[in-house]
């Protein structure tokens, strides 16, 4: 399978081939497919770790995107969206992999559930952080989760954004600091 090229795309690009699809224009659906089906396959395979299977995955959360185009906000890009619905996909059949490849636990084995005051205390930091990445710019998240999530590097990001690549490192320099700010009272939490 020869891989496609990443074309660079601009937010208003992007908004009116959804706004087509959406409208049942094939080629704008296959567009979209094509500008992310790189960034896709390599996101799938990281997270699967099988080039197949990362296939499979890709297709599939490509078609789940289709289904659910009418529901994607007008306001949110495709691509964060769809990477977050891969994503989700890609765990999801990792769990089922792992239940179906499980071993019977030793009677005696201690229970890996955390207890319920190390929930609360990781359902706090979760929303904490949730929050400070809402505040950020929608450019600034977008670019925090292709770099920190996605595992991409700076250069894939410019040119899947169409931004050089030292727009990206101030961008992601900005956000990560902003994060530093937001999430500095948990830090100092944990030192008391």
């Amino acid at each position: 399978m020869r891989e496609p090229t990443r074309e660079p795309v601009t937010d208003a690009d992007e908004a009116a081939l959804v706004a087509r699809a959406r409208r049942g224009d094939p080629a704008a659906f296959d567009a979209l497919v094509r500008r992310h089906l790189p960034g896709a396959l390599v996101a799938a395979e990281r997270l699967l770790g099988d080039r197949s299977d990362a296939e499979d995955l890709v297709q599939d959360a490509f078609l789940r995107a289709l289904d659910r185009l009418p529901l994607l906000d007008p306001n949110r890009s495709f691509g964060p969206w769809f990477f977050t619905l891969l994503r989700n996909q890609g765990i999801n059949q990792l769990r089922a992999r792992k239940v179906r490849q499980t071993e019977p636990e030793p009677f005696d084995a201690a229970s890996s559930d955390a207890l319920p005051d190390e929930e609360m205390e990781r359902t706090e930091v979760r929303e904490r952080f949730d929050a400070a990445l809402s505040a950020l710019t929608p450019r600034q998240r977008e670019i925090v989760m292709l770099f920190e999530v996605e595992g991409w590097k700076g250069l894939e990001i410019a040119e899947h954004l169409g931004l050089t690549p030292e727009n990206v490192r101030w961008h992601l320099h900005q956000a990560k600091k902003s994060l530093r700010v937001a999430l500095a009272p948990l830090r100092d939490e944990g030192d008391s």
